[in-house]
């Protein structure tokens, strides 16, 4: 039986740790779900670390959806959770269902939507319509023109006070899980306490709900820039299946993210 959000949930309500990664095809779904991984994000980062772009604006929803498919086929039990790329989102909230059915026709069972207050209507219209949404605050890349590039957000008393006042409002608005990503680990944490939704950090500390890391990144394979957040866990492994178990064993247990990779 696949992993559903009412599974997740409880390990949110437990006081309990999951565990995500970006997944993009069937071969790595099947590794990812054995080594015990909650969580497959078909990641809008394929355009990075497949396509060898340098942002990920190019990814379309038909790669989405091709490659929501494919992890679909290759895994049994995992959740599967998949990013509406550039574009599919930020129309009217009518348009953004229709892409968003889509997505979720091709295997996914939630999707994830960058922006703040400016999504809440939209992330409200698709959840009253049965659409799982995860929000995605923060750095959002696809955002990265008009953010100037990869920079830490929240690092101000303004900005924090917009970050925590977004999360307010989109777990308002029906969004079922909130990532955070390049936020201080100190307001990570005041959000996380705040909302009662799971929260999944990418360099946000480690008192989110769940981690989530590019799978090509926690293995060492992409040979761009290398975040702060990112840990190379193939450095300690013997071999990819025990690198992943290492990462799943990590966040479960509150030992990663840790200092060294967490923003203040």
């Amino acid at each position: 039986m696949r992993t559903s959000i009412s599974s997740l949930q409880k390990i949110y309500q437990n006081g309990e740790k999951f565990t995500v990664l970006t997944c993009y095809d069937a071969t790595f779904s099947q590794v990812l779900e054995a080594c015990g991984v909650d969580v497959l994000l078909v990641g809008d980062s394929l355009g990075n670390v497949i396509q060898g772009e340098e942002t990920t604006l190019s990814v379309t929803l038909e790669q989405i959806i091709y490659h929501t498919r494919c992890v679909a086929r290759g895994s049994e039990k995992a959740f599967i959770m998949a990013d509406m790329p550039f574009g599919t989102a930020q129309l009217s909230p009518e348009c953004t269902f229709k892409n968003a059915c889509q997505i979720m026709a091709a295997g996914a069972q939630m999707v994830k939507i960058e922006g703040g207050h400016i999504m809440t209507d939209t992330i409200q219209f698709l959840t009253q319509r049965g659409i799982p949404v995860c929000a995605h605050i923060g750095l959002t890349p696809q955002s990265i023109h008009q953010l100037g590039g990869y920079k830490i957000q929240g690092n101000t008393e303004s900005s924090a006070s917009r970050l925590f006042s977004e999360a307010r409002a989109l777990e308002q608005s029906g969004a079922t899980m909130l990532l955070m990503e390049l936020v201080p680990a100190p307001l990570a944490k005041q959000i996380t306490a705040a909302i009662s939704i799971p929260t999944i950090g990418i360099g946000a500390g480690v008192d989110c709900t769940a981690q989530v890391l590019v799978l090509h990144d926690m293995l060492g394979l992409y040979q761009g820039n290398k975040s702060k957040f990112v840990k190379n866990f193939m450095a300690e492994s013997c071999n990819i299946q025990d690198a992943i178990r290492n990462y799943v064993k990590a966040v479960k247990a509150g030992h990663f993210p840790d200092k060294a990779h967490e923003y203040q």
